[in-house]
Order: C-alpha cells, then structure tokens, then sequence
C-alpha cells in the first residue's frame, strides 16, 4: 500500500494536465466504507494559535488528516500537538520552520493560518511545492502578493480555498440571512441599478476598532518559546514588543491592517458576490479618517468604494454604530434593511420571501473542499474571486494609510497617475524573505 500512496501522490503533485485526473476513491466506487491510505487526503497546518487550532479547523478524519502542525512559538507547538492527541486521536509531526513542513511528502494540503504578512509567501511556497492550499483571510497584505499568489496557483495547478465562507453558507451577521435571497433579488432588478451597499455598525456589522496598535512601543526582551525573527518573516525587522506579535498583531500595518483587513474579506466578499463584480475592481476610494499612524493602525469614520457603473460599497466604521435605521442595500426602487426587511418603491413588502422563492436560484457553488481536491475543481471562494475581494480590502488599506482619494485601473490592477500609492501596491520584504 506504501506505493500507491507515494505514485498517487506523485501523480498529483506533477500531473500538467487537470484533464489526466483519474484516481476515484473506493468509497465512490461503492467498495467498503474503509478508506485506504492511498484514498486520504492529508493536511498539515502552519500556525497553531487561536485560528489554528479553532474548533473549524483542527479537525481530523478518514478522509481529511491533520498528519503535521507548525509554528514558531514553542507553546503553541505543544498546544497544538496536545491538543490533537487528546482530541482528535492523532499524533502529527511537529515543525519549526514552515518550510519543512510544505516539503513533508505526507502532506497534500497545507493549511496556512499565520498573521496575514505570511500569508502569500507561505502560500505560493506550498504551491510551488505541489501542495493545495487552505489560507486563511484576509488573502494576502497587499495587491501585489495577492497578484503573484494567484499566478503561483494556476501555475502549479493546485486548488486554493479562501477562508471566509459568507457567500455561500450561515446567516450572513444581522441580516439575518444567508446571501443566496439578496443574490437572487439583486439579479432580479426588482431593487433596480445602480445599488449601494452599506456596511455599518448601524445594520450588524462591527468592524473590531479595538484591533489598533500603540504608538512608541518600548522594546522588550523576546521570550524563550519565540523565535521573534522567524515571526517577523518577510516583515521589516522592528525591536519586539509583546503588543506586535499574537492576539495584537493586527494593529500594525507591517503584519495586518486592523479590523478593516482581518473583517473586511468577511463582509465585503458577499457583496461582491451579489453585486456581480467577481472580475472587477472599483475605480475610486475615498477615505474619511484621521491622519495613520506609519507603524500602528488607527480607527477610521468612512470609506466608499465606487465601481464604473456608479455601484458602491460604504463602509462606516467609528461613530456610526448606532446611528439608526439605514438600508443595508439601496436601489433607485427598493431597500433592503436589517432583518431582512424590504421596501419597493417607498412600500413594505412582506411578501418578499415568497417572491424570492419563486425567483431563479444562482448559478451553483461548489462548496464541498474535499471534493473539489479529489476532482481537481475550483472551489467556490478561490484565488481568482478571493484576489478580487482582498483588493478591495487592500485598496482601502492603501487609502487609509495615505488618507486620500484614489483612482484605480481594475485591468492593470495599479493606482493612476500615484507613485505613492502604488509602492503600497508593492512593499519590499526583508533580505531573504522575497514573495
């Protein structure tokens, strides 16, 4: 059985060509309900702190095994690896460097659940090595990782999965929906064109403005678990403090982007989705905030993102949390609020949800991972529609950061006639560490 499992793996790390994809498991070929080794699919997962180790995700079974774990904090290592003995019943192989890891011959999928400035180089790390990628969101930091990212995965043939789930399953925050009605009522006109969309604490959005970094850090002496300069990766190099690294990493540009980079793929990704811009980009930011800090995050009041033809995604952060009624979406015809509740032309209309029902479903999604792994198909959140979403998060960061409007080309995928804005697009890695 050891050489089936080897040539089957080699067959999938290697093959050019989707079409060659031969390999049925037995179970689909109504054999008996045990998987044979060479049927599993073996995942490894890089960063074992509180995403790594969720409930969601630390998972093994006879179809999808945790076989290897990494990290480069020593207790987290050992959390993890006590956990999976206790828990799950399994005993993976421990790494230090992720690197290692993505070489183990035993791991097809690699989970990457690290702050967000790893993300890209771990990713396009795997798939350069043959493996199929789970990463967590936001995507990537930048546009420009999130460029080389996507081309590293069709480069390779591997199948990637986004980690944010919204536009295809669970209640969608206080909507109180999941997006498959808005998508079907939205594709129907009935709401009419062009829509905004508005994503505020006022209709049960919170965007986690306590996810902001402290200004003038006091260095501090690294802890023996942690290997700091591994931590940092391809990040610049800034004196540790226990503020820029675990739970608060996100408050510093340098790892992530506040709780509008770690939120924003969750919220904004569905409105893509029913907006019908999975291809494209809006073409102008604007940015309501105080002056950012250059190290550490701060909050911000507003931020609108217009498309060509007039769509938009507002996004209102401090001071609109409880700022009354507002529609969640907003067409020349209709409105559609919190709960679900809908207004046509100036009316309520509480017959809604049967005139949903009698719309026509959307295109499907497919929603299965393992599936999609075994038959080599895209799955329903991938690096071409996860890209585009992540540039929205990014070309929102870039504004912020700058605190000023900014016009985009969703072709060339770079800022217009702004040097500034697109070196954000670009951000240079330490020695070493290029993406």
């Amino acid at each position: 059985m050891a050489n089936v499992k080897t040539d089957r793996r080699t067959f999938l790390k290697t093959a050019g060509l989707l079409t060659l994809f031969s390999i049925v498991p037995r179970r689909v070929l109504g054999g008996p309900n045990h998987i044979a080794p060479s049927d599993q699919l073996c995942k490894g997962i890089i960063g074992t702190g509180g995403i790594g180790r969720s409930s969601y995700h630390f998972t093994s079974d006879d179809m999808y095994r945790l076989v290897a774990i990494c990290d480069v904090d020593a207790n987290h290592l050992q959390k993890g690896l006590e956990q999976a003995q206790s828990k799950l019943n399994v005993n993976p192989k421990t790494y230090h460097d992720y690197r290692d890891l993505i070489q183990d011959p035993d791991v097809d999928v690699v989970h990457v659940a690290t702050p967000p400035h790893w993300h890209a180089k771990m990713a396009i790390d795997a798939a350069n090595a043959g493996k199929d990628v789970w990463c967590e969101k936001p995507m990537t930091r930048t546009i420009g990782e999130g460029k080389r990212l996507r081309e590293a995965i069709k480069r390779n043939n591997r199948i990637f999965r986004l980690n944010t789930w919204f536009r295809f399953k669970d209640n969608f925050y206080g909507l109180g929906t999941t997006v498959e009605p808005l998508k079907k009522l939205v594709d129907s006109g009935v709401l009419g064109w062009p829509l905004k969309v508005t994503i505020s604490g006022a209709n049960g959005f919170a965007w986690k403005f306590f996810w902001v970094g402290k200004e003038n850090l006091v260095p501090e002496k690294v802890p023996a678990e942690l290997d700091y300069d591994m931590w940092l990766g391809p990040a610049p190099y800034k004196p540790y403090n226990v503020h820029r690294t675990h739970q608060t990493f996100r408050g510093y540009w340098d790892y992530d982007g506040g709780g509008l980079a770690d939120m924003g793929q969750h919220y904004i990704d569905p409105v893509q989705y029913f907006l019908g811009k999975d291809e494209t980009s809006p073409i102008k930011i604007e940015v309501d905030a105080p002056q950012q800090h250059p190290d550490a995050v701060g909050t911000w009041r507003k931020i609108i993102y217009t498309y060509d033809d007039g769509c938009q995604i507002v996004l209102e952060g401090e001071g609109y949390e409880s700022k009354g009624k507002v529609p969640y979406i907003e067409g020349p015809n209709g409105k559609v609020y919190q709960g679900f509740e809908v207004e046509l032309n100036g009316q309520p209309a509480p017959d809604i949800m049967n005139m949903i029902a009698e719309l026509p479903d959307p295109e499907p999604q497919n929603t299965d991972f393992v599936k999609c792994l075994k038959n080599r198909e895209k799955f329903a959140l991938n690096e071409d529609n996860g890209f585009r979403s992540s540039t929205i998060v990014n070309q929102g960061v870039c504004a912020l950061r700058l605190n000023r409007t900014l016009e985009f080309d969703p072709v060339t995928m770079t800022f217009i006639n702004d040097e500034e804005a697109n070196r954000l697009i670009e951000q240079p890695c330490r020695e070493g560490w290029k993406v």
